[in-house]
């Protein structure tokens, strides 16, 4: 990837800015879902058991890793844009397969709520086993 001394396209997309604008609008997302499960669905999620906390649960987590987001998106380092992969995969994956479950009762999709947490935890773990530094991994 990148070869020829080019820019790969996961650093471009770092130093572009990118990186910044999809994690701040995941940020928004995660408000807009928050106040949307609170306020219009609370009728539809009080039908299920555990609904509402389910949306909750989601939320938090949505919420939490998009500060995470916002922040690697900011730093520098390969380590540091793998991790931060992992982290919307997981934050996709996890948040949006609980929305789903809770809102809509799509039961299928509950195979995938744990792989969003795999996500999550790799992206926990790289952060942990590298430097979140400027120069983490390269």
């Amino acid at each position: 990837m990148g070869g020829g001394g080019g820019m790969s396209w996961a650093r471009a997309f770092f130093e572009s800015g990118w990186a910044r604008r999809v994690s701040a609008l995941w940020g928004g997302l995660g408000v807009a879902l928050g106040a949307f499960g609170a306020h219009a669905w609370r009728p539809v999620l009080a039908q299920r058991p555990e609904g509402m906390e389910t949306w909750r649960t989601a939320v938090l987590y949505h919420l939490v890793h998009a500060v995470v987001l916002v922040w690697l998106a900011g730093q520098g380092g390969r380590g540091n844009r793998v991790a931060w992969g992992f982290f919307l995969a997981g934050a996709v994956g996890f948040s949006g397969s609980l929305y789903l479950l809770s809102g809509l009762g799509w039961r299928a999709l509950g195979p995938v709520t744990p792989l969003g947490g795999v996500a999550l935890l790799a992206g926990w773990g790289l952060l942990a086993w590298r430097s979140v530094g400027p120069k983490a991994g390269g």
